[in-house]
């Protein structure tokens, strides 16, 4: 047998893998009744269409949409009363598509907030079931001893479905066929309270349509297991806690070395994807429980760290309130420039993104300050993250060119690298 007859190539696939579209997106998270208001006769998904050049020059190329069917008229929108019809406040099933299409028109994709868990108590099957025992929707939902409906953390006003009802499983199938037809992927809330095997069935369903659709979990804590033949991006929510932590001074900065970690520790594989955030619908503000320094240096976190970043709608501009509408005429422009630059500098670095390599580098490691090494395929950059209130000095224990492709200077002094919030240097 000759060399050439001894030697094959081989193609090396992972069926768990993000859809390639995914892998280095910066997702931008829309609270559809706070984004921004109507003009006239428009309709919700008309004024979010006026602010789509917005978004894209931003930098971002993935929209998350907070539930937009009909419910129980929390302006969240998880309470859901019809799974099939589009809630009446914002448009209709034409003013969303309209949406979608202009995202589209713009190279973004556009994330559907699939609600699994629960209905609302306002849902007719649940009004049947709780007024007849004997109603044919009474063993859709899940039922304690006392007679109430089963839920979480003392939500009264949503009712979790039966899993193990057939009926059930089919008819939030039926959801799901309907709603990725004009979406791009779905964020799956409160991954953690289904049934594995349920997202097993939805996940080969969507893929053998679609193989490009993707699969987005909120799981808190997140969950290895769900990385095996269920979701494609996973919530990095032990790093969130972390960033918080530290911000706060609660913890020190190197805390960070272990969250990254730990996706090891729990059982994730080196290539799992995560997505990486500082709030969201659900969260105070970072901004106004850490203060704007940390602030800063947890965006540069969210960006120069690997995962795929994501953005609370208002997060940009300095936004206070969690739900409430967002103050356009007070945005904070410097820290808007700030976030539009560092999606910029992961988009031109590769290193910086998914696929980069991540080494900590404990030398520069203090109370505040943490630092740690990208390495792409021809080049390697020390990142540096100071949390603290006061600029900081450091000496490299690596020879870096001292240009910040952060704050675009040169940022060194005869002690060392000058740290303000997040700096990232060329390693030599």
């Amino acid at each position: 047998m000759t060399q050439s007859q001894r030697t094959r190539s081989y193609e090396v696939t992972r069926p768990n893998d993000p859809p390639s579209w995914a892998v280095d997106s910066t997702l931008y998270e829309i609270y559809v009744r706070g984004f921004t208001t109507q003009i006239g006769d428009q309709t919700v998904f008309d004024a979010l269409i006026g602010r789509l050049d917005y978004l894209d020059n931003l930098g971002v190329d993935t929209l998350w949409l907070t539930p937009i069917l009909e419910n129980d008229h929390a302006p969240h929108g998880y309470n859901i009363t019809d799974f099939f019809s589009i809630a009446e406040d914002l448009g209709d099933r034409a003013d969303y598509e309209r949406f979608v299409d202009a995202a589209h028109q713009r190279d973004m994709r556009v994330l559907f907030d699939l609600v699994m868990n629960h209905s609302a108590r306002a849902h007719p099957y649940f009004q049947a079931a709780s007024d007849n025992p004997d109603s044919e929707y009474y063993d859709w939902y899940n039922w304690r001893d006392d007679g109430n409906p089963e839920t979480y953390f003392g939500w009264e006003y949503i009712a979790n479905w039966n899993f193990e009802n057939i009926e059930v499983r089919s008819h939030l199938l039926d959801v799901v066929d309907m709603w990725m037809e004009v979406a791009d992927g779905f964020r799956c809330d409160m991954a953690w309270a289904v049934s594995n095997n349920f997202w097993q069935e939805l996940r080969e369903r969507v893929k053998r349509i679609d193989p490009e659709f993707l699969l987005l979990d909120e799981t808190i804590p997140y969950i290895a297991d769900f990385h095996n033949g269920m979701f494609d991006i996973h919530f990095d929510t032990t790093l969130y806690f972390t960033l918080r932590e530290i911000g706060k001074g609660s913890a020190d900065a190197s805390a960070l070395h272990d969250a990254i970690e730990q996706r090891a520790t729990v059982g994730f594989p080196p290539h799992a994807s995560f997505m990486l955030y500082l709030e969201n619908h659900d969260e105070t503000r970072y901004i106004v429980e850490c203060g704007e320094k940390a602030a800063r240096a947890a965006a540069g976190a969210l960006f120069t760290l690997p995962g795929v970043p994501m953005i609370y709608g208002g997060q940009e501009i300095g936004q206070q309130g969690r739900r409430d509408p967002l103050v356009w005429e007070a945005a904070d422009e410097t820290l808007h420039e700030y976030y539009t630059h560092l999606i910029e500098l992961r988009n031109e670095i590769p290193a910086l993104g998914v696929q980069g390599g991540y080494e900590p580098v404990t030398e520069i490691d203090d109370q505040t300050t943490v630092g740690y090494k990208r390495t792409g395929e021809d080049d390697t950059y020390l990142c540096i993250l100071n949390f603290g209130s006061d600029s900081q000095t450091v000496t490299p224990p690596v020879s870096v060119d001292p240009y910040d492709h952060v704050s675009e200077e040169v940022a060194a002094n005869d002690r060392g690298l000058v740290v303000d919030s997040a700096c990232v240097y060329r390693c030599d």
